[in-house]
Formats: C-alpha cells, sequence, structure tokens
C-alpha cells in the first residue's frame, strides 16, 4: 500500500503564488509515475502535471509555463509550484502516484486551492 499526504492549498489571489507538496509512503517500486490532478465543482478530474522517478515531466497545456512539478528522491516527496494563478484554477489538487506492471493508482485526500478575482 501507498499513503499520499498533500499540503499546500489555500486561498490567493489572481496573479499569485502558491506551493503543494505530497509526501509519499508506503511500498513505493523503483519505477512509478507522481503527478497532480485537479477537479474543479461540476467538472471531471484533469491531469495537471506528472513527473516520472527519472525526472520526465508532464503538463497540460493550461498550466504550461504557469506551473513547475519537481521531486525530491530521497523524501519521495513531489511538489507542483504554482505561479500567474487564475480563477480558473481553482479546484481540489489531488496527488497521484502509479506504479506496477498492471497499473495501481493511489490519490492522496486532496487539498483545496481557491484564487480570487
Amino acid at each position: 500500500q501507498v499513503q499520499l499526504v498533500e499540503s499546500g492549498g489555500g486561498l490567493v489571489q489572481a496573479g499569485g503564488s502558491l506551493r503543494l507538496s505530497c509526501a509519499a509512503s508506503g511500498s513505493i517500486f523503483s519505477f512509478h509515475t507522481m503527478g497532480w490532478y485537479r477537479q474543479a465543482p461540476g467538472k471531471q478530474r484533469e491531469l495537471v502535471a506528472t513527473i516520472t522517478n527519472g525526472g520526465n515531466t508532464n503538463y497540460a497545456d493550461s498550466v504550461k509555463d504557469r506551473f513547475t512539478i519537481s521531486r525530491d528522491n530521497a523524501k519521495n516527496t513531489v511538489y507542483l509550484q504554482m505561479y500567474s494563478l487564475k480563477p480558473e484554477d481553482t479546484a481540489v489538487y489531488y496527488c497521484n502516484l502509479i506504479q506496477g506492471i498492471v497499473p495501481k493508482n493511489y490519490w492522496g485526500q486532496g487539498t483545496q486551492v481557491t484564487v480570487s478575482s
């Protein structure tokens, strides 16, 4: 089993910045991908950014050039640095880890990010 604990959400004005953190613990394989997804009210959960254990990253077009995903492998922690936040970034942000030959997803409890205009 894998446990994911997020932190760092909150309320920020448009144009501001926030950093989310997600600490993973438990049975983590050497090869895995961690990432952030978000879900706004009335919308489906969507990918924000992912990073492999080797450091390869992938971003949603809507956050490219504004968000940066990074990780500290020694701490099994992934970060999402968010700049130039917009009201449409308002959502619950979920940490994700996927691993295994038969891929298995693990999710954090979610952290609320609210961007006021």
